[in-house]
């Protein structure tokens, strides 16, 4: 456990596709209690705290016993949410940013990213990333890959397929290790570069591609990536809380996880 490593869950009531979804509850706890009990079960930060936006998400986190901050309901970004956090508490060095809507979040996936920091503190900035084994997710602009050099380096994340396979066979999805990776929208930032990042310039490239992370590269700052086996699965639309609700009634080491 790092004392000075904090996770902050930005949680905003409103959401387009699902509406009020951090706090629908078919399984008998709300998605964000879920997704704050999978966070907090993470070895390396100290602490966890809900960036809410509403009376109503912080009611939620108080009554299960969490600890809530309120923020801005005018912030643009769940990045932005943290940034708020990060202000206010002085007191923590390194901040893990985990969504609100990732109920089944790998505790170890926190730790990975927690700890490329904890390990090199000459680097501000971690996240993650996954292989891609299908076509289809390696051609879908909805799936941001990144490349990454042999120290774990970001070289760059694009919605389109990187690296570009000049002659391309389908056996290029299985080779080991991986060509291609998805990047995960888990980050971890030392507390002074986060209160920094909404001041850098829009790069062209974050212009192009609509990819924040890209700002941070076109600055010259370092973004660490930490591969994980299996992608987080986040809740957007009702056939994804669905899915969501039919695996938590059918395995008994989610529901194991749930107690």
């Amino acid at each position: 456990m790092n004392d000075r490593c904090l996770i902050v869950i930005p949680a905003r009531l409103a959401s387009t596709r699902l509406p009020r979804k951090l706090l629908l509850k078919e399984t008998g706890k709300t998605v964000l209690r879920h997704t704050y009990e999978a966070a907090a079960r993470a070895a390396v930060p100290a602490g966890i705290v809900v960036a809410a936006d509403h009376e109503e998400i912080a009611a939620e986190v108080r009554s299960f016993g969490g600890e809530v901050i309120m923020t801005s309901p005018d912030c643009a970004s769940g990045t932005d949410r943290v940034a708020e956090v990060a202000r206010a508490r002085g007191d923590w060095d390194i901040l893990v940013n985990v969504q609100g809507d990732e109920p089944e979040i790998s505790p170890a996936a926190i730790d990975l990213a927690a700890n490329l920091l904890v390990r090199d503190p000459n680097v501000s900035m971690a996240t993650l990333a996954t292989p891609i084994r299908s076509k289809d997710k390696l051609l879908d602009p909805a799936c941001v890959k990144v490349v990454f050099d042999d120290r774990g380096r970001a070289l760059y994340f694009s919605r389109s397929p990187i690296p570009y396979a000049r002659t391309w066979h389908d056996s290029l999805l299985d080779d080991k290790p991986a060509h291609f990776h998805q990047h995960i929208g888990l980050y971890a930032y030392r507390r002074d570069f986060l209160l920094r990042l909404a001041e850098l310039p829009r790069s062209d490239a974050e212009k192009l591609e609509s990819l924040e992370q890209l700002r941070v590269l076109a600055a010259g700052h370092t973004i660490l990536v930490g591969v994980i086996d299996e992608p987080t699965t986040g809740i957007d639309t009702p056939a994804d809380y669905r899915e969501f609700v039919r695996r938590m009634a059918t395995s008994p080491a989610l529901q194991e996880g749930s107690a």
